[in-house]
């Protein structure tokens, strides 16, 4: 049992935390009624015209609605299966390495990019890929003329995902790595005195060991389906890559801070934070119905 005197103290230093929670998480969320409104910033949320769901019926009728929600659907989900399936068989790899200390090195190396923003590293990949960079040096090489990476629709996309798992793919290896130590060693020794190759070992000890860690991942990432990486695409794109690298939250930016077009903005960032809370729901359902997790 806590002291109610201790208690007291642990409710200050929950006090912080629970302004900041009620200032920048709960307050904003009355930003909600916009949607339903032809909001007018002179006249404020309480004086602006009801409109009820004409902002939503709006959105559904651009052509460019269907555009962002295709290009958010096809990067959220690729990202989603590069950021499960790469780390998983780089630790598979990792974990075969018997030089603990090469082993080290290597997870911190793949590690390092996760610390690094992404203001930091689309300015490092637009010189790396750019007109001029060392990428389009090294085709020049090979006879082949420079190519404007990042000025072309068909290839934003595949530089989008790819950028985005070499950035994560060491956090998530150290996910499954940690699963990897709790299996029982000597499941190992007795496949190895069954005849069990290296690669049968990894095959059928290894990968059941760490099943309910890759269903759990798995389901998690639902939640994201509609996250397709605001801040990473915000620097990295332009007009020319609009037709496939425009997503919900670079066009919910432009409508609303850049047109000024506050209620269809808020409809659209409204219904993306539905969908994904229904996502949410379902994955932590899909978690614990597969993986037996539950956070309450």
């Amino acid at each position: 049992m806590i002291n109610k005197g201790f208690a007291k103290h642990y409710y200050l230093m929950l006090l912080p935390g629970m302004i900041w929670l009620t200032l920048f998480s709960i307050v904003p969320m009355f930003g909600i009624v916009m949607a339903f409104q032809d909001y007018n910033p002179g006249l404020g949320i309480l004086h602006s015209e009801w409109v009820g769901l004409e902002n939503f019926k709006y959105m559904f009728s651009l052509n460019d609605s269907v555009t962002i929600l295709v290009n958010t659907l096809v990067i959220a989900v690729l990202k989603i299966v590069g950021n499960l399936v790469i780390p998983l068989f780089f630790a598979l790899l990792l974990n075969e390495l018997r030089l603990r200390y090469l082993k080290r090195w290597i997870q911190t190396i793949v590690y390092l990019p996760h610390f690094l923003s992404w203001v930091i590293l689309s300015g490092i990949l637009l010189d790396i890929f750019g007109y001029t960079g060392p990428v389009n040096q090294i085709l020049s090489v090979f006879h082949i003329k420079p190519i404007l990476f990042f000025g072309r629709a068909d290839l934003f996309p595949a530089l989008i995902v790819g950028s985005d798992v070499w950035k994560e793919f060491g956090f998530n290896t150290i996910i499954y790595l940690a699963a990897l130590t709790g299996i029982n060693p000597a499941l190992y020794e007795a496949a190895a005195i069954d005849g069990a190759t290296r690669f049968k070992r990894m095959l059928h000890v290894t990968l059941p060991g760490i099943v309910s860690a890759i269903v759990l991942l798995s389901v998690l990432s639902l939640g994201n389906v509609l996250n397709a990486g605001f801040e990473q695409i915000f620097n990295l794109y332009n007009p020319l890559v609009y037709s496939s690298g425009d997503i919900i939250d670079t066009w919910v930016y432009r409508t609303g801070l850049v047109n000024l077009q506050f209620s269809l903005a808020t409809a659209m960032g409204l219904l993306k934070s539905v969908v994904s809370f229904l996502m949410i729901t379902i994955s932590y359902y899909l978690a614990y119905r597969f993986a037996n997790y539950r956070i309450f």
